[in-house]
């Protein structure tokens, strides 16, 4: 038994940050996703003004939700992590802090250069060269507190959500230095360090490596903790959960040739991209199957509990979008489905039903822990996002599935003469119902998050964070 403890164990002070600005920026992510795919159903919505035309408000949408949403959920959901399961204070709080405003600073960054059309033009890379500096040191920062409190750790393993949390921090680390190497020519525009084809494949390497590793195995970590915590079962095979790790960072790291099928890369990369997303499904699922079948003996939990319901429900759309994805990936079907729709229907399954989903699980369960609560303020109010997030998701992206096909087989159809049988205005009208649809989608998605934000606001405003610093306490001298 150790006394040697200080009064407070853990800083949940950064975790709590984090939570917070993980619901603001989803909300305005996605708000902004709704106006966008609005913009498409209703053109007027451009205003005719170059900043909030489409093109320039749909990379900071794509930024707010992916590094805004779902960076300070895995930052949060992180810290959370490491510190309980290695029984260990983060190692400099002094840093910890520096991540976090480091990080919303990237953001406000964002925020401002993007809709004033400064850009690299480079897909999920788009930030110009000094606010891509300022993220490379705070993504430095944010591998010298995690990996330095699983050095000090007190427990004498890591628990396989920090492999997964570790791997993409350093694999995200190296795909952003690499990618935006670059030659700097005014304060706001550079240009790439490469050309041609090699500029295509490195920014594949690293735009489809931030789905593999930013997207997928930062919150497979996420999904390694709470999916047990939240079921009260252990992970149903320790062993396949290993297996699942080595398979995933080996193979996906490949995957990226498969945006540039038909293109000027040699055509055995793009083959070689192909082989490796098909292979990629085994361990997909291996992970998927690992953490469904963690709740056997405890499906009946699903009747009467919304947080469990998020979690599962995202690791069937996380089954789905990894099948989806290799399937794209085969060279005859990616010559229907590419540049189309439906590419856009695969990203949201993935966005929306998987990581989206187990970020909002996970922090309905989290909030309360360091908040000092019982539980959520309502789990009425759960449920209800539960229903909004669902419906939302498969409005979404069964509405892109239509147009995409319809859109590839419009483009392809030839006439008798070889001459095109449909304009692209026309393909462009066939798409309308389905833009209204996929805005519907995402209305109620964002809708959702309305409801969790005024769940956390009142959660919150009824805290004793210092309660949930003692219970901190409690538990790491009893683990000892």
């Amino acid at each position: 038994m150790s006394t040697a403890i200080s009064p407070t164990a853990y800083n949940y002070k950064v975790v709590r940050q984090f939570a917070i600005m993980t619901v603001v920026w989803g909300i305005l992510g996605m708000g902004l996703g709704v106006f966008i795919a609005s913009q498409l159903v209703w053109p007027q919505l451009n205003l005719d003004l170059p900043w909030t035309s489409f093109g320039r408000l749909r990379p900071l949408h794509t930024n707010l939700v992916i590094f805004a949403f779902g960076g300070c959920a895995l930052f949060a959901t992180s810290y959370y992590v490491v510190q309980r399961t290695c029984q260990a204070r983060l190692i400099s709080d002094s840093l910890a802090a520096f991540t976090f405003w480091g990080w919303q600073a990237v953001i406000v960054g964002a925020l401002i250069t993007l809709p004033l059309g400064y850009t690299t033009t480079k897909e999920y890379a788009e930030l110009e060269w000094p606010i891509a500096i300022l993220l490379a040191i705070v993504w430095v920062t944010y591998g010298v507190v995690f990996f330095g409190t699983i050095v000090k750790r007190k427990t004498k393993h890591i628990y396989v959500g920090n492999w997964f949390y570790g791997a993409f921090i350093v694999v995200t680390a190296m795909l952003h230095i690499v990618n935006h190497a670059s030659l700097p020519v005014t304060l706001f525009k550079s240009y790439s360090a490469y050309s041609g084809a090699t500029d295509a494949m490195i920014q594949w390497w690293y735009g489809h490596n931030a789905v593999g590793f930013f997207l997928t195995t930062g919150f497979l970590g996420m999904m390694y903790y709470f999916v047990p915590k939240q079921a009260e079962r252990p992970i149903y095979s320790y062993r396949l959960s290993i297996v699942h790790f080595w398979a995933l960072i080996t193979l996906y790291i490949w995957a990226g040739p498969h945006h540039l099928h038909y293109t000027a890369l040699p055509d055995w990369a793009q083959s070689l991209g192909m082989a490796m997303s098909i292979i990629l499904l085994a361990p997909s699922w291996g992970g998927m199957i690992n953490g469904m079948m963690t709740l056997s003996g405890a499906w009946h939990k699903l009747r009467t509990d919304p947080i469990l319901r998020f979690l599962v429900v995202s690791l069937a759309f996380y089954g789905m979008s990894t099948f989806e994805g290799p399937m794209m990936a085969i060279k005859t079907v990616n010559s229907l489905s590419h540049y189309t729709d439906w590419t856009v229907g695969h990203v949201h399954a993935g966005a929306l039903g998987w990581v989206a989903m187990i970020s909002i699980g996970a922090l309905y369960h989290m909030i309360p822990k360091v908040y000092g609560r019982e539980q959520m303020h309502s789990i009425g109010l759960i449920n209800a996002h539960f229903w909004l997030a669902t419906i939302g998701t498969v409005l979404y992206i069964s509405s892109m599935w239509v147009n995409g096909i319809t859109q590839g087989l419009m483009w392809r159809a030839i006439n008798d003469d070889g001459t095109l049988t449909y304009s692209f205005v026309e393909a462009l009208q066939a798409s309308h119902p389905g833009f209204i649809v996929r805005a519907l989608g995402g209305a109620f998605f964002a809708s959702g998050m309305l409801l969790m934000a005024y769940n956390v606001f009142r959660t919150v405003r009824a805290s004793k964070p210092a309660e949930a610093e003692a219970a901190a306490q409690i538990a790491v001298v009893g683990a000892h």
